[in-house]
């Protein structure tokens, strides 16, 4: 798939990873409809990638029926639809014994209803409707892109929740990857490493030196330009389907 004639859902698309894919996809002449929860950050989002090219749709990805409208509404404005970019999560962080008490289930449930049901709903959503379009060359009628990590390889103390859910992801590609594959559908996942995004932008300075310290080559945090230039890559590439790919300098997660 060409990036000029991607018509894309990026979920999480307000802010780090997202936005970037859908600057990414915006500035080869691509669309891109937000799915996100904050709305000052969405219409900020809009008005700069520019309105003819995006839109924002507030949407909680867990809800299946609000989903399912609302991917609707996406093709209705891109005229279409191509790609769904899953980026949405949510960190989750706490250990199963924590020191006042066990984790509260709720927790654990959130984690992964948001991080892996929320996935799986925007991309069974999107491919609902993906099977439809006429297929282009080899067959091919859209792209959905996952976003794991390497913490569902190295979870550290504290990510059991998180590490689950990101798990869960990894585990759901391949299966799904077969499943489409006689619509045209690929099914990818990406697993990146430690990358510049809001929440790390939060950390003390000695906590940001430390992380980019750890990381074998190149000694930094990734960039989210090139976690979008990974996606670009995966939605261009026909032959790329059924893998989880690791962005991550070569880091393997110490358990704490």
């Amino acid at each position: 798939m060409k990036t000029e004639s991607v018509l894309a859902i990026v979920t999480g698309g307000v802010s780090g990873l997202g936005l970037a894919v859908a600057q990414r996809i915006v500035a080869e002449g691509g669309k891109v409809v937000l799915f996100d929860v904050n709305d000052d950050k969405g219409t900020a989002a809009v008005a700069a990638l520019g309105a003819d090219n995006a839109r924002y749709l507030r949407t909680d990805v867990t809800d299946e029926a609000g989903v399912a409208a609302n991917v609707e509404a996406a093709k209705a404005f891109l005229g279409g639809l191509n790609a769904a970019i899953n980026c949405a999560g949510i960190i989750g962080a706490g250990r199963v014994l924590g020191r006042e008490a066990p984790m509260p289930l709720q927790n654990f449930t959130t984690t992964v209803l948001v991080n892996l049901v929320g996935s799986f709903n925007v991309a069974k959503a999107a491919a609902a409707v993906i099977q439809h379009n006429e297929a282009g060359e080899d067959g091919e009628r859209g792209v959905i892109v996952n976003t794991a990590s390497v913490a569902a390889y190295e979870g550290q103390i504290g990510q059991a929740a998180y590490s689950a859910s990101k798990g869960g992801i990894v585990g759901m590609t391949l299966p799904m990857a077969r499943e489409l594959a006689r619509f045209g559908i690929r099914v990818n996942t990406i697993a990146p490493g430690v990358f510049w995004t809001p929440m790390v932008d939060g950390m003390p300075e000695e906590v940001q030196k430390s992380l980019s310290a750890s990381i074998p080559f190149p000694a930094r945090l990734g960039r989210p330009e090139e976690f979008a230039d990974l996606v670009a890559y995966v939605l261009g590439n026909r032959y790329l389907n059924g893998e989880t790919i690791r962005l991550d300098g070569a880091v393997r997660l110490a358990p704490k």
